[in-house]
């Protein structure tokens, strides 16, 4: 019986087929790395277009609010609503004048803004210059003819705004 060495090369051979599929782990490592960031960016820009879409929603309500209560707005009632007060004691027992509808109107429409926008308010204001301001300061110039429904929120630590136009 005469044994057979095994040729001097078979051994690097064996060492290369495991540095190879050790790169080809790595390689599948990575890109699954890379998969799993683009999904949690692509979450992150979702999110706040989520957060964007409820805004413009929440001021299209308000607008559609004003709309209904023109003798509201014709009379200025809803001039400088920056800070909701206590709701009037009118509604569906005693009829509310014009003024009282806007603060009605105000003050449940800023609840909502509170509970859909995390640390979310609004203003509405007349304004020239709508797309300015913040939630401390909403800038509002008191220019005639223009009202601004503006939303604030904060979104992963970064203040952000929305800003509608309503021309009565």
């Amino acid at each position: 019986m005469t044994m057979q060495a095994h040729p001097p090369h078979s051994r690097r051979a064996r060492g290369i087929a495991l540095f190879e599929a050790l790169i080809a782990v790595l390689l599948l490592s990575l890109s699954a790395l890379a998969y799993a960031a683009l999904q949690m960016r692509g979450l992150s820009t979702n999110s706040s277009a989520m957060w964007r879409s409820k805004a413009v929603q929440l001021a299209q309500e308000m607008a559609d609010r004003m709309r209904a209560n023109q003798a509201g707005v014709a009379a200025g009632a809803y001039q400088n609503l920056l800070v909701p007060g206590a709701a009037p004691a009118c509604g569906p027992a005693s009829a509310c004048t014009p003024a009282q509808v806007a603060a009605l109107d105000y003050s449940a429409w800023s609840a909502e803004v509170a509970l859909a926008l995390p640390g979310g308010s609004g203003v509405v204001c007349l304004d020239a210059t709508p797309d300015d301001g913040s939630a401390g300061a909403p800038a509002c110039d008191g220019a005639a003819g223009t009202y601004a429904i503006k939303l604030f929120w904060t979104e992963r630590g970064v203040d952000a705004r929305v800003a509608v136009e309503l021309r009565p």
